[in-house]
């Protein structure tokens, strides 16, 4: 993509935006995919609020954070110290969570804080954690249809200046991980690039069928977890929507840490 100057605010409608967070290191790695995080703050520019949808947030029916100041959740194992040291004190949204409760009839927890995929590229993007978050979850016994439409239901408060923030993974197969390993599977490349195709056409059934019509789904996503929030994403931006590719390329073997804007009418 050509980089616009940098913003002061976001435009209103704000685009929706999915980003693939990496391994938990990420933010202490020198890559590709943290470098693009940390300057994505100021290619976007600064929100009024920002509802986080994270993969590492899983319940049987929707759910928004309440907490007036979150926890900053270490939800991994066997990493550096360092990481557990690491806070993102940004203020809570608790009438921003009200709000997504009485559009989507999601359940407002009060004691929920930001796990990784929330916190990890938010350090990166606004490291003054100065913005209002509310961390949304995913259902993943839920279809990608049924997130098109929970993220649809967001989209007027984009008009408001409220960032939706997807965060998950483009290519997300864990047992195929190889730390530090730059050589990429075939079948990862294949599912990147139909993905890249359909949310270019801007193709919301095959987006909703992705698990049945890309023939190297499963491969790319044993679990739908990290799929999930993308599909949110991409319905926040209304029902005619332009796809903007912020972002592409591996890290680790098969991780994908493609990332996308969203654009549309609210």
């Amino acid at each position: 993509m050509t980089t616009p100057q940098p913003a002061t605010a976001l435009p209103s409608p704000v685009p929706s935006v999915f980003v693939s967070h990496g391994a938990p290191t990420l933010i202490i790695e020198d890559s590709p995919g943290r470098h693009f995080l940390a300057g994505l703050g100021k290619l976007l520019g600064r929100p009024s609020a920002v509802i986080a949808v994270s993969a590492h947030w899983t319940t049987r029916a929707p759910a928004i954070s309440g907490a007036t100041q979150p926890d900053t959740i270490h939800d991994f194992y066997g990493f550096p110290r360092s990481l557990y040291a690491m806070r993102y004190p940004a203020p809570g949204a608790p009438a921003l969570a009200d709000r997504v409760r009485a559009l989507t009839g999601a359940a407002v927890d009060p004691g929920q804080g930001l796990d990784h995929g929330a916190w990890v590229p938010l350090m990166l993007m606004y490291p003054e954690a100065d913005i209002p978050v509310a961390q949304l979850s995913v259902q993943p016994g839920a279809t990608a249809a049924d997130h098109i439409a929970l993220g649809r239901a967001l989209a007027p408060l984009r008009n408001e200046g409220v960032l939706v923030l997807g965060s998950g993974g483009a290519v997300h197969n864990l047992g195929d991980f190889r730390f530090g390993q730059s050589d990429v599977a075939g079948w990862a490349e294949e599912f990147a690039g139909w993905l890249d195709g359909v949310l270019a056409a801007g193709d919301e059934a095959s987006l909703a069928g992705w698990k049945t019509l890309c023939p190297q789904a499963k491969a790319a996503h044993p679990t739908d977890e990290h799929f999930l929030p993308l599909p949110v994403a991409f319905g926040a931006a209304g029902d005619t929507v332009r796809t903007e590719r912020l972002h592409t390329g591996f890290e680790h073997g098969s991780i994908g840490m493609q990332a996308y804007a969203f654009h549309g009418g609210a």
